[in-house]
């Protein structure tokens, strides 16, 4: 008979341990000196060396003081010779990621071989975090965690005025020259978060839309306005606002035939009030058409006013008042219509008075 051995199952091998990780204390790889103190007993001596450091950095641009790692490293250099410690660091760990268009966010665990001069080792691990817009975020996280090692490790003391304050960041009084600076950031924020809350535009190449147009001044016509004025009081009001707003000498001679023409006008009117109303024509016969009657002064003067005023504007002539005063010797107002005609056709020919 043939017996045939069946294949057993297969037995997965039991998993690995993971690799141990580096012991926190390392003895020394040969006996001690007699008199030569292990690593533990040098960090003691060097905590009693070590002298206070004091928040003497001052960030200008977030107004809050720091211990610096310039300050630490130099008060720690003279200790650890004298005392024969040397730091040897590691990364552990290493994490960047990018945080918007330009920032760059470090995250890292850094290990630490502290050797004593016994050749023994004591090992830690500190974390350390820093954000840069540029190169330099590991850097500062480098810096930010060999700075906490130092403090931890060897208890290095503060100075007298913070004994009793945390490692947090001191806030200074701002000055006034910050607080502007403040400020002003603070309101360049807000309009930037009023642009970014309007419609954007199509493209960049796109014709502005109509909330971007720039809001125009309204411009007042002061034309229109003289030739609603129903009294001189008003008209001289519009022509004063008219001035007032930097208006130009022919826009004010413009002005000054709108008040001419209405001045002529009321005077005719008020001369034909005062003729007798005419009769009725006889019973069966044509009423016979009345002849016009004849301008009186003031309305001859009023229109005579008037076309010297349009000569004026158009000679861009902007002292015809004065001028005319200076060559009468009575204002434009109370001349008669000869002197007014006059003194127009003398403008049109280019004369001079």
């Amino acid at each position: 008979m043939t017996v045939t051995a069946l294949p057993l199952p297969h037995t997965p091998a039991a998993p690995t341990a993971a690799p141990v990780a580096a012991p926190i204390y390392q003895p020394a790889p040969v006996a001690l000196a007699e008199g030569t103190p292990n690593v533990f007993g040098a960090i003691a001596a060097v905590m009693r060396d070590v002298m206070p450091v004091a928040k003497d950095k001052e960030n200008t641009q977030q107004r809050y003081k720091f211990r610096g790692i310039d300050d630490v490293m130099s008060a720690m250099a003279g200790p650890l010779r004298a005392h024969g410690v040397f730091i040897l660091p590691t990364i552990a760990e290493h994490r960047a990621e990018r945080r918007g268009e330009k920032m760059t966010h470090v995250t890292i665990t850094m290990r630490y071989h502290v050797y004593g001069p016994a050749g023994d080792c004591l090992t830690a691990e500190v974390p350390g975090e820093a954000s840069d817009f540029a190169d330099k975020a590991t850097n500062k996280a480098q810096s930010a965690a060999l700075k906490y090692l130092l403090f931890t490790l060897f208890m290095i003391p503060v100075d007298g005025r913070s004994v009793d304050d945390s490692d947090n960041d001191t806030l200074i009084e701002p000055t006034p020259e910050h607080r502007a600076e403040r400020q002003q950031r603070q309101q360049q924020r807000g309009q930037r978060q009023q642009r970014g809350q309007q419609q954007p535009r199509r493209n960049n190449r796109a014709e502005p839309g109509p909330w971007e147009q720039p809001q125009q001044p309204q411009r007042t016509d002061y034309l229109a306005h003289a030739e609603r004025a129903n009294s001189p009081e008003q008209f001289d009001k519009i022509r004063a606002a008219a001035v007032q707003a930097g208006a130009p000498a022919d826009y004010l001679a413009k002005l000054d035939a709108v008040a001419a023409r209405k001045r002529g006008n009321t005077q005719n009117q008020q001369q034909g009030q005062q003729q007798a109303p005419p009769q009725a024509p006889p019973q069966g016969e044509q009423a016979r058409q009345v002849p016009s009657a004849p301008k009186t002064p003031e309305a001859a003067a009023a229109e005579a006013e008037n076309a010297l005023r349009l000569a004026a504007s158009r000679a861009n002539l902007p002292t015809l008042d004065a001028d005319f005063e200076r060559a009468y010797g009575l204002p434009i107002a109370q001349a008669p219509a000869a002197q007014l005609d006059a003194f127009r056709a003398m403008i049109q020919n280019g004369g001079t008075k």
